[in-house]
């Protein structure tokens, strides 16, 4: 690994959106700035090897969390730490305000961004799975105009997003949960801070009684991009949660994961943590005192 100073290159710093999307259009492969968290590393240990970086830091308009009719306004230049802080956030999306306090360290999240988080596309980036299960709508923009992407069809693979060369996420907004949703989001890894993923997982279960009416859930790092399992969501559709479905819907859940084997674990060593972290998120989600579906910790 080599690390130090960066490649030369050029920097750019424009103030507006229109000036950022001309220098994106004029200068193919130019990397956006954002918190840096990701980008800078890369670019020290030589993974890459951008010849122009374009902070988009300064321009107006692009942080902030705002309650809006129907849901929440997540700005792209939010920092996790103003995530992991807002009390908006713990008190109607808690499992976001989950991911964000998992990731990284204090110094970490005083820095990384909502917008870098999700645009660097890792399959074990933490903010993607609760904000999938939670419907979010990712707001893109450029010189073309504007559209609106579901989160889920955001990514495209390790590393790539459906963003054009000269187009910027710029917002998400973020559904309200339905009445009588219980959500999770649950992370292993070898550390407990300051650690990327072995597997992360979100959860949103609506319940009617015992009975549950609906569900969402999204495994990150077992496959390409972060995974909605959609199988195991329907199995548990219309079903009592006990032990004996929730063991089902883990065991259904571990094969529909399509995870690689690595330096941070083999493929089966990943499905059996898919299996582990899907019954704790019906578990903590549903506050149920269950050993069994708490699962042993890996």
């Amino acid at each position: 690994m080599v690390t130090g100073l960066p490649p030369e290159f050029e920097y750019f710093e424009p103030s507006t959106l229109e000036g950022a999307f001309s220098i994106l259009k004029e200068h193919e492969g130019a990397k956006i700035l954002a918190g840096g968290t990701d980008l800078i590393i890369a670019m020290r240990e030589r993974k890459i090897a951008p010849r122009r970086v374009v902070n988009i830091k300064r321009i107006p308009g692009l942080d902030g969390i705002l309650a809006d009719e129907g849901g929440l306004r997540i700005g792209a230049l939010t920092t996790i730490g103003a995530i992991d802080n807002s009390a908006l956030i713990r008190n109607a999306f808690p499992m976001v305000a989950e991911a964000a306090h998992a990731l990284g360290c204090l110094q970490v999240r005083n820095r990384a961004t909502l917008g870098g988080n999700l645009c660097n596309s890792s399959p074990s980036a933490d903010m993607a799975p609760p904000l999938i299960v939670l419907g979010a709508m990712a707001k893109i923009v450029g010189p073309k105009g504007e559209r609106k992407v579901p989160l889920e069809d955001f990514f495209a693979g390790p590393g790539k997003t459906v963003l054009a060369r000269d187009e910027i996420l710029i917002e998400l907004w973020v559904p309200d949960p339905a009445i009588n949703s219980h959500s999770a989001f649950v992370k292993h890894g070898p550390r407990t801070a300051m650690d990327i993923a072995v597997v992360n997982a979100a959860g949103l279960f609506v319940l009617n009684g015992r009975i549950c009416t609906d569900a969402r859930m999204v495994v990150g790092a077992v496959a390409p991009v972060p995974l909605r399992i959609k199988g195991s969501e329907a199995a548990i559709r219309g079903r009592e949660v006990n032990e004996e479905n929730v063991r089902k819907v883990a065991e259904l859940a571990a094969g529909e994961c399509r995870p690689i084997s690595d330096v941070r674990g083999s493929e089966d060593y990943r499905r059996e943590i898919v299996s582990v972290l899907i019954r704790r998120l019906f578990a903590e989600a549903l506050h149920l005192e269950l050993s069994k579906l708490r699962g042993a910790r890996p």
